[in-house]
């Protein structure tokens, strides 16, 4: 088994790490300013004036979808919990079948800006694009908790800070927080600034740069076990204390408790429900969805996809290696002494290579390098996530309901621009809160909840004629209700303990305990409960519109149209 010590990061390894993260900050900022200048419109602002080729948001999909969740948080579990932490890099990616077969093209024919485009087609306007923009908030903000958690993980590792240490007067607790608003403020400079056609410039550079860390980090770490994967498992297993049992299922889900047969049948029941979140999640995730519409034409739509699936494919297939090579190379005790859920054993496990090959000097470089990466990572996914929140409030919200359609072009910018800087603010309070759960785990939530309130409505929509308003609005608030309160009261708010330690590890203290639903991820029930309700409203109201059907499905089959698809 090979382990290395962590050494206390020193000043030298400090600011190489500054260095490099003010030369990306200040790169992503001037690509931003760029783009400020090329933004004269409201589609510039909201769609980046459908002028991105497939290839350019393909790596822009990539981009938002290769999140920090991605990077940080399943490299994390991976490193804790072996092989049920890979379940995740698994249904990340097959979820990307649901939205390459049944959304994508249709989706980029259908509308203009926003996800509400398509289903209030065929329906009364406001009431259905203000529960969009409500979904699109929720679900924006569930997502964007996940990555500012692991920018606040990321600053305390780089800046070195031990328990009982400080820098610049900060301990690490408060160096996370610091790191949490940090990127608050830098995300809504993005989207007010820049735009789409900035933020999806950001992306691009951010997932050529996260791809490039990935395969560096993976090689070196293969070549350490002389490019034996077997012998990197062994490692790993021996490492974990619990040995050949890291490589099964069990650790984390599905866990089998002795003598408590309602707990493993809770435990069983929970897997499945994780699954099913991750599985059609994406379907529904607002700032996966606007990326279709920076394109101009389905068929290079279809072409983005495919090249965000071979670039998300090959990555995942990567964080295989990168959460065994952290479980065997730095291990747990070091992994867990650093941050509390794991989101930290990406970069640890870059600084462990590059000592084994370089010394301190090529360790620090790599974790400086792959932290800055993280970073960017972190950045360009908030941007997308924040403009997809700050469009649906300017475009659904405002426009189509406040002003009934009569906005101007330059009114629906200025408000999404407003919009960016509330979002921004209200995702760095509930972060500071949320600051010691795993950041892949907060996402899987995001994705049960897209999954419960949007992808019924927006399938319905889509494919069956008898859809109505009622069905829309029900659907969309059934959907999000239903996941969101039974959030609220899951063990992941209250009353979840770590058996051995006695840890508390829900967002509230050990004393309060008001968890009565049984599993941490609602999939399993909310997703039903959206589709059941958007069934039921529909037949509780008599409004068909078959020739407004007819006309959604030429629109979704032939794009024609799209462009004047704002309002009606």
């Amino acid at each position: 088994m090979m382990t290395f010590a962590q050494d206390a990061t020193t000043s030298g390894e400090r600011t190489i790490t500054l260095v490099l993260f003010l030369a990306l900050i200040a790169i992503t900022v001037g690509v931003t300013i760029w783009a400020s200048r090329q933004t004269r419109t409201a589609a510039d602002f909201h769609s980046g004036g459908r002028a991105f080729s497939g290839v350019q948001n393909g790596f822009a999909i990539g981009g938002d979808y290769m999140s920090a969740a991605s990077f940080l948080g399943i490299a994390g579990i991976i490193a804790l919990s072996g092989y049920d932490g890979f379940l995740y890099s698994i249904g990340f990616l097959v979820a990307w079948l649901i939205a390459l077969l049944l959304i994508a093209e249709l989706l980029r024919n259908s509308g203009r800006y926003t996800m509400a485009d398509v289903v209030s087609y065929r329906m009364k306007q406001r009431p259905v694009r203000t529960a969009a923009s409500v979904s699109t908030l929720v679900v924006s903000i569930f997502y964007l908790l996940a990555q500012m958690v692991g920018a606040g993980a990321l600053v305390s590792l780089l800046l070195g800070i031990e328990e009982g240490e400080t820098f610049l007067g900060m301990d690490a607790d408060t160096a996370k927080i610091v790191g949490i608003v940090v990127v608050g403020i830098l995300m809504t400079l993005y989207v007010s600034i820049g735009g789409m056609k900035g933020t999806t410039w950001v992306q691009v550079i951010k997932a050529s740069m996260l791809m490039t860390g990935a395969i560096l980090i993976t090689i070196l770490a293969l070549a350490i076990f002389d490019f034996d994967l077997n012998g990197l498992l062994g490692d790993a297993s021996e490492a974990s204390g619990v040995k050949e049992a890291f490589l099964q299922p069990g650790q984390r889900y599905g866990v089998e408790v002795p003598g408590d047969s309602w707990k493993t049948l809770t435990n069983k029941l929970d897997l499945i429900s994780l699954g099913l979140a991750l599985v059609l999640g994406t379907a529904g995730l607002p700032h996966i969805l606007i990326r279709f519409y920076t394109v101009p034409d389905a068929k290079a739509a279809r072409k983005s996809v495919n090249w965000g699936i071979g670039l998300i494919g090959t990555f995942y297939l990567m964080t295989l290696v990168l959460g065994f090579g952290a479980a065997a190379l730095v291990g747990r005790d070091a992994i867990v002494a650093q941050d509390k859920a794991g989101n930290t054993a990406a970069p640890m496990l870059a600084e462990a290579v590059g000592d084994y090959w370089g010394g301190d000097w090529l360790g620090a470089v790599l974790l400086a390098f792959i932290a800055a990466v993280a970073f960017a990572t972190i950045l360009a996914t908030v941007a997308g996530l924040t403009i997809a929140s700050s469009s649906s409030l300017a475009h659904d919200f405002y426009n189509s309901v406040l002003r009934r359609g009569k906005a101007t072009g330059q009114e629906e910018v200025r408000v999404a621009r407003y919009a960016a800087f509330g979002v921004g603010a209200v995702a760095i309070v509930l972060a500071i809160f949320a600051q010691n759960q795993n950041v892949a785990f907060l996402v899987a939530l995001a994705f049960a909840v897209a999954a419960s309130a949007n992808v019924p409505t927006l399938l319905l929509s889509l494919f069956w004629k008898r859809f109505n308003t009622q069905g829309a609005v029900a659907g969309i608030y059934g959907g999000l209700a239903s996941a969101v309160i039974l959030v609220f009261f899951s063990p992941v708010v209250s009353g979840k303990v770590n058996p051995d330690t006695g840890e508390n590890l829900a967002l509230f203290p050990k004393s309060v305990d008001f968890s009565w639903f049984p599993l941490e991820n609602p999939g399993l029930v909310s997703i039903p409960l959206g589709f059941l309700c958007a069934v039921v409203g529909t037949w509780m109201s008599k409004e068909t519109n078959a020739d407004k059907f007819a006309q959604l499905q030429v629109r979704a089959l032939t794009g024609a149209g799209a462009e004047k698809a704002s309002s009606h």
